[in-house]
């Protein structure tokens, strides 16, 4: 340490220069990656900060959330609200995940994404997939979701801040966030099969995988959503994420991921 006479006669006590710097962010791993990905995909809302046109100030809203196939959270948002008129005037935005549980608020995890929002056209394939999906985790949306004011943005990550409690932070790149997904349309094409006929023909399967292999407690659980690398349920304000083993290359794969899935979770129960 340095010591040096100030000009009131006080001393002043500062590091040396040559002190190095404690670096706090751990090595980002697979279990941090897998922590990110979970806040976003089972997140029913986010606090969303974007820059005022006029000020220039940070505005922080709370929006929606639903994700893409890939992972990139999707909103719903009305020209009439703030934070609309700002992401079309600077797409550049944060988006905060996590939702704080019992105790200290701190302690609980949560994950800052780096974004730019992307306004989807209606009419296309994206939005059509998007809409689906959006109205899978928020169904009372259906009320409004055709307005003509209101549209969806995907909010493409750059990088992202993850704080996983006390002492456990960690920088993620856009890769550590994202599923690889090969052919979109057929993902969706699949999907929307799925999981209709998941809903109408297996709810003891769901059943299942919310209640045996998630742990996610009783309820009326359906399924909501599938990707690459797993499936989102949901009943009522609840919402479980199960995770494949192993992320699949080819939507053709789901049907016997899913066998295979509820098989396990009966040789648990």
């Amino acid at each position: 340490m340095t010591v040096e006479a100030g000009p009131d006669g006080l001393k002043n006590v500062g590091a040396k220069k040559d002190s190095p710097k404690k670096d706090v962010l751990r090595e980002t791993d697979d279990e941090a990656r897998r922590l990110a990905k979970g806040l976003v995909r089972s997140a029913r809302f986010g606090s969303l900060a974007a820059l005022e046109p006029d000020t220039g100030y940070p505005l922080a809203s709370r929006v929606a959330l639903a994700t893409d196939l890939d992972g990139a959270p999707v909103i719903l948002t009305s020209t009439l609200s703030g934070h609309t008129s700002a992401i079309m005037a600077d797409p550049r935005c944060s988006l905060l995940c996590g939702e704080p549980g019992k105790g200290d608020p701190l302690a609980h995890p949560r994950v800052t994404l780096f974004t730019k929002a992307q306004r989807i056209e209606r009419g296309t394939e994206t939005h059509a997939r998007l809409r689906r999906r959006y109205l899978a985790r928020h169904p009372k949306a259906e009320l409004y979701v055709d307005f003509g004011d209101f549209s969806f943005f995907k909010l493409d990550i750059g990088r992202a801040s993850l704080n996983g409690g006390f002492g456990k932070a960690f920088e993620l790149v856009r890769e550590d966030l994202l599923a690889p997904v090969s052919d979109a349309d057929a993902w969706a094409a699949m999907e929307t099969g799925a999981v209709d006929h998941m809903n109408e023909d297996h709810v003891d399967a769901i059943k299942l995988y919310a209640e045996v292999l998630v742990k996610a407690g009783e309820a009326n659980w359906r399924m909501a959503c599938l990707d690459p690398e797993g499936l989102d349920l949901a009943a009522g304000d609840k919402v479980a994420r199960l995770w494949f083993k192993e992320s699949l290359a080819d939507p053709g794969l789901l049907r016997e991921t899913l066998v295979a899935l509820a098989l396990q979770a009966r040789n648990q129960d």
